[in-house]
């Protein structure tokens, strides 16, 4: 019976034996095949990655491209205002004295005996010349009573005045004339209690 008992025994202990055998086998296989996988991974990436840090590269190009390239589209926008405004501002400052001299006629003829058909012809083409101006986006600035901004206003001379506020406009001999915030000709002025 004793021998029996050891045969048992004897075989639970080969069989414990070789299962903690394939146990250490199977768990040192793919500890070392992780290991090897991740060494692998970090020294060579795989195609799927390879192709989404393409992708990543490409779509960063592309955004780089549209952004230079918006904000060309808004420059060059930005650049024919510019010369449009400036080629506009020059035409009409060649014109400019044809105003004035407009301006000068029509005062002449109020409260004098002139015939009415020559007075209406000018203030005709004074109406005229005013609304191509307004066409063209320019606007005559600066008013009698107005107050004196040497951004705007040319001063030829000075008066004292006591009925005027202090700095402001009491002659104007020459009207100004701008396009948006862009001055075509400073208005000559009369500045009063300066």
């Amino acid at each position: 019976m004793k021998k029996e008992k050891k045969k048992p025994e004897a075989e639970e202990t080969e069989k414990v034996k070789e299962t903690a055998e394939q146990a250490e086998e199977v768990t040192e296989e793919p500890v070392k095949e992780t290991a090897e996988e991740a060494v692998e991974a970090k020294k060579e990436p795989s195609k799927e990655e390879k192709l989404i840090e393409e992708l990543k590269a490409e779509k960063e190009k592309y955004i780089r491209l549209y952004a230079e390239y918006d904000n060309y589209r808004k420059r060059t926008s930005a650049e024919k205002l510019q010369i449009y405004d400036d080629a506009t501002a020059r035409v009409v400052k060649e014109l400019l004295p044809l105003a004035d001299s407009l301006t000068q006629a029509m005062a002449q003829f109020e409260g004098k005996d002139v015939p009415e058909e020559f007075s209406k012809g000018i203030a005709l083409i004074a109406q005229q010349l005013k609304t191509c101006l307004e066409k063209l986006k320019v606007e005559p600035f600066c008013e009698v009573g107005d107050t004196f901004d040497p951004a705007l206003h040319n001063a030829v001379s000075m008066v004292e005045d006591e009925s005027l506020p202090e700095n402001s406009i009491s002659a104007v001999y020459q009207k100004g004339y701008k396009i948006g915030d862009k001055i075509i000709r400073h208005a000559m002025v009369v500045v009063a209690n300066a």
